[in-house]
């Protein structure tokens, strides 16, 4: 097929058109998809999370410098709010990415939540094929900063690196965030700011009462010093790059990276799963009105939802049995 060879051999315009037409549940990109899948795998992914306003992008910033300086290859994904006139991204991350606009090896790209929850798009785990077929070394994925819920991210990636920023209530939340534990590392962003210490002291006390398993990987806390300061960001941006390469070194020596990869296949199965069986189904009950009278139904307590599941279950879902 000739849209997988020039996706593997790097074709921004192919791969660009491709994650479009995956947004847009255009059929057509599904037999790509399956061809391109077995040339995946060899990617490290990372994802970058975090609350609205933590520096999230600024930070990805910095990393895709540092890699392309170790001569690496790297892509991202930033998943942006849906826009509420277009239904896309409103591409504010990739806007401050803009100046490895012209670097051939970084491949950027902004993906619309369209409703998705978890801080993610539902078009997130084909693109990251994408551009892992495309041979990027290293792989982004910045979530939306929705806040606590962005628990999807973990299913997706290898590493999950959780931004946090002293004197935004991310301190009253340390102990209770369910976001808080997906972490594999920790980082203060602006860490020149007040409140940097008791934000660390409480992060500790948080990873002390956690129970620790042998051979686990104990999330460090890291600190990046504000962005207008050059040289003591980009010290954090070095400390911050080689501990990402040292959890994913981890996974692989302690054989624990065969877990993630299992966890990431039922992510990806249960997406397949949704989108050929539950979304036709979906769009069926659209198209035909039914889903209109089932909420208009609902709306005067005629029946309950569980009653009309089951209905729409019994009557396009065949379920056979030995």
């Amino acid at each position: 097929m000739e849209r997988v060879k020039k996706i593997r051999a790097g074709d921004v315009r192919t791969a660009s058109r491709l994650i479009r037409n995956i947004e847009d549940n255009i059929p057509e990109a599904r037999p790509v998809i399956k061809s391109i899948f077995h040339h995946t795998g060899n990617a490290h992914i990372v994802g970058i999370t975090g609350s609205p306003g933590a520096g999230k992008s600024t930070l990805v910033d910095g990393l895709i410098e540092w890699y392309r300086r170790k001569n690496k290859t790297v892509g991202v994904l930033a998943v942006d709010p849906t826009s509420p006139f277009t239904g896309g991204a409103i591409l504010g991350d990739r806007i401050r990415m803009q100046r490895h606009a012209e670097d051939s090896a970084v491949f950027v790209r902004s993906l619309a939540t369209r409703s998705a929850l978890g801080g993610l798009s539902k078009a997130v785990g084909d693109a990251i094929h994408v551009l892992d077929a495309m041979g990027k070394e290293l792989i982004m994925v910045e979530t939306v900063g929705a806040g606590q819920q962005e628990v999807q991210v973990m299913y997706y990636t290898h590493t999950v690196v959780l931004v946090l920023v002293p004197g935004m209530g991310d301190e009253i939340q340390a102990l209770k965030a369910g976001i808080m534990e997906i972490a594999d590392i920790y980082v203060i962003n602006k860490a020149d700011r007040a409140g940097t210490n008791k934000l660390q002291r409480e992060l500790m006390a948080m990873i002390d009462m956690s129970p620790m398993i042998r051979n686990q990987w104990r999330p460090p806390i890291l600190t990046v010093d504000n962005a207008f300061e050059p040289v003591a960001f980009y010290k954090g941006i070095d400390e911050l790059s080689t501990t990402i390469i040292k959890h994913y070194q981890h996974l692989i020596e302690n054989n624990m990276i065969s877990d993630r990869l299992r966890r990431r296949s039922l992510t990806e199965l249960n997406d397949a799963l949704q989108s050929c069986i539950l979304d036709p189904i979906f769009d069926k009950l659209t198209i035909d009105g039914e889903m209109d009278q089932m909420i208009e139904k609902l709306l005067k307590k005629e029946t309950d939802p569980f009653t009309l599941a089951e209905g729409v279950a019994s009557k396009y879902v065949k379920v056979t049995s030995d």
